[in-house]
């Protein structure tokens, strides 16, 4: 069997684990990243033995090194899973009271940090002729009160996506949009994620997705499942 690696950030719950956990069935060799450490080493235990665990921030400059180190360790790399996000100031406020200061560290983990680690391990992935998944919001195209400043993370993530895909023909590109997910983030932002889906409906028309390999571009999870 071919050796497929893939580096997913923000893996220790939700979505990233989720999708971890089907690529390991899949016989994925897996780097993961998490901040919170002992929730990261929780999730990689059940994961088997291919699985390199780095906790850190993503928006850190020394983790990413750290993280195209363990890439470079596992011999390549044929997915990158922008996964790792954060809300930004909650509750979620309106345009007119967000801080301006926290709105640049959302966009600092949202934007800029799966830019530097997409630019730390393109080498990887055009030697493999691999794959990028950025996890995206319907925030990113819609106008929800509240979900501004979140909502323009995702637009950039989205520019950013659309962009990569256009310059490394080479590579497949996708910015997937899950839908809501009964997830500690959903919870946060202060919605009904109890009667969301579980994270494991969006993983599995995700690997869908990998597996099939279709043209860089937009998906929604909906999409997927209903084309199933």
């Amino acid at each position: 069997m071919t050796r497929r690696t893939a580096l997913i950030t923000g893996a220790s719950r939700g979505l990233g684990l989720a999708l971890a956990r089907l690529l390991a069935r899949d016989g994925w060799q897996l780097v993961i990243d998490a901040r919170d450490g002992d929730a990261l080493a929780a999730g990689a235990a059940g994961l088997g033995d291919r699985v390199e665990a780095v906790a850190g921030d993503v928006a850190d400059p020394r983790h990413r090194a750290g993280l195209a180190r363990a890439v470079a360790a596992a011999g390549g790399l044929d997915l990158l899973v922008h996964n790792a996000s954060t809300l930004g100031t909650v509750p979620l406020p309106p345009l007119a009271d967000q801080p301006v200061d926290e709105l640049a560290d959302a966009f600092a983990v949202n934007v800029l940090a799966p830019l530097a680690l997409t630019q730390a391990v393109l080498p990887a992935l055009r030697a493999c002729g691999g794959s990028v998944l950025a996890i995206t919001s319907d925030a990113a195209t819609e106008a929800y009160p509240g979900w501004g400043g979140y909502g323009m993370t995702k637009a950039a993530l989205e520019q950013l996506s659309a962009v990569l895909a256009v310059e490394e023909p080479s590579l497949r590109v996708w910015w997937a949009d899950p839908g809501e997910m009964n997830t500690a983030m959903l919870r946060a932002a202060g919605e009904d994620a109890d009667s969301a889906p579980p994270p494991e409906h969006a993983a599995a028309a995700l690997l869908r997705l990998v597996s099939e390999r279709p043209p860089s571009g937009r998906h929604r999870v909906s999409d997927l499942a209903a084309s199933q």
